[in-house]
């Protein structure tokens, strides 16, 4: 692959916290356009990986590119959805308000949003069915409304490259359901998509390629239907996984 098209290439990448190493030299590439899962069993480095990608934790060596230059140049061509257990709650702000933190790369701390950006907030709600609850506080929401909350946030940014994190873990099938349209809207619009994804049984459903984790390093990367049956993910799942039933 031609990295300098690649939305992502991880080069030896070893980093973790403090003393302890969680990743070990990771290396891939992965293309622009395309929807992909990071995948692998509970503390396989899947978030970890996703943190440092973002700038979030200093590698202990290797290096990160995003379209083929240092994150620090091309930060505002990204949107970040985080974990549920990664934000506060009860945090007193509305649906509309966390939509709204989106346009910071726009328009910075200061400047108040025009008619454009209102309309940006507007249709990033409707697309996701929160139109009804914009003046909610984000406490009183179920767990799939949450999650659409913060995408609405990711979608107003308008950016290129979308990482999240656990974006199905507990929600109902309709928050599912707009979620992945929507990020297959994305990708089907040019976009690129990064998420860590737990549910081995939907990679092939939800995603276009895989980078398969376990114990720090990677196993396997390719295109979902081939991850999925080769016997890295076997070994990293045992016989708990039938790959066949679910392609």
């Amino acid at each position: 692959m031609n990295e300098e098209r690649a939305a992502v290439a991880v080069h030896q990448l070893s980093a973790g916290y403090g003393k302890r190493t969680v990743l070990r030299d990771v290396a891939f590439s992965l293309p622009a356009g395309e929807r992909i899962a990071l995948i692998g069993p509970n503390g396989a480095g899947k978030s970890t990986l996703l943190k440092t990608m973002l700038g979030f934790l200093k590698p202990k060596s290797g290096t990160v590119e995003i379209f083929g230059e240092p994150l620090e140049k091309v930060r505002s061509r990204i949107a970040y959805m985080p974990q549920s257990a990664e934000v506060n709650w009860n945090f007193p702000i509305t649906v509309e308000g966390v939509a709204e933190m989106g346009l910071f790369f726009s328009l910075g701390w200061f400047r108040k949003p025009g008619k454009a950006e209102r309309e940006r907030v507007e249709q990033a709600l409707e697309e996701l069915g929160l139109t009804d609850l914009r003046k909610r506080q984000i406490s009183e929401l179920s767990g799939g409304q949450k999650k659409r909350v913060f995408l609405a946030r990711a979608l107003v940014q308008n950016a290129d490259l979308f990482f999240l994190d656990e974006p199905l873990a507990g929600v109902d099938y309709r928050s599912e359901r707009a979620i992945m349209e929507k990020l297959e809207a994305l990708v089907g619009a040019g976009k690129s998509v990064v998420a860590v994804h737990h549910d081995v049984h939907t990679i092939t459903r939800y995603f276009d390629r895989a980078v398969l984790l376990d114990g720090g390093t990677v196993q396997a990367v390719g295109e979902a239907r081939e991850v999925v049956v080769s016997e890295a993910m076997r070994k990293c799942y045992g016989e708990v996984f039938q790959a066949e039933k679910w392609l």
